[in-house]
């Protein structure tokens, strides 16, 4: 059996509005052109990506469980379930599959709260502050990891 060649793509509550809510942090791009720049990138290495995008955390939870099925790994930008959900972290943890955390802002340099992430341990990738093409690097990186070409 070959491994599968589809990644599955998370966005979690509020990055519906991207493209219009604080454009002085998350830029102009919308949900459909961070499906479209991750979807291309994964396209350039033989993917497919699977995306999902809910405000409600227990169909991101559903999300990440079937990928089990047919995903080889996990892209995910928690959005502010990042700082918040065990649940979240414990779900991607129990799938066994690959994640790669995004974040299209510098969390880092954002206020206080936003500094820890539940999600942080149970990734093997992170790109942080790099904006939307933050999950071109995201998808290309954890592919690296999937198929064996990561430097290491």
């Amino acid at each position: 059996m070959t491994a599968p060649r589809r990644l599955l793509l998370v966005n979690g509550p509020n990055l519906n509005l991207l493209g219009g809510r604080e454009p002085e942090i998350y830029g102009t791009a919308t949900l459909a052109d961070v499906v479209q720049v991750a979807t291309d990138a994964a396209a350039r290495r033989g993917f497919e990506v699977r995306a999902v995008q809910s405000n409600h955390e227990g169909v991101l939870i559903d999300a990440i469980h079937d990928a089990r099925r047919d995903c080889a790994g996990i892209v995910i930008n928690p959005g502010g379930l990042t700082h918040t959900s065990v649940v979240l972290r414990d779900a991607l943890s129990g799938v066994s599959l690959p994640v790669a955390e995004v974040h299209i802002s510098d969390v880092m340099a954002r206020e206080e709260f936003r500094h820890h992430s539940y999600v942080a341990d149970v990734a093997v990738v992170h790109v942080i502050g790099e904006g939307v093409p933050g999950y071109a690097t995201a998808v290309a990186r954890l592919i690296d990891i999937v198929t064996g070409q990561a430097e290491g």
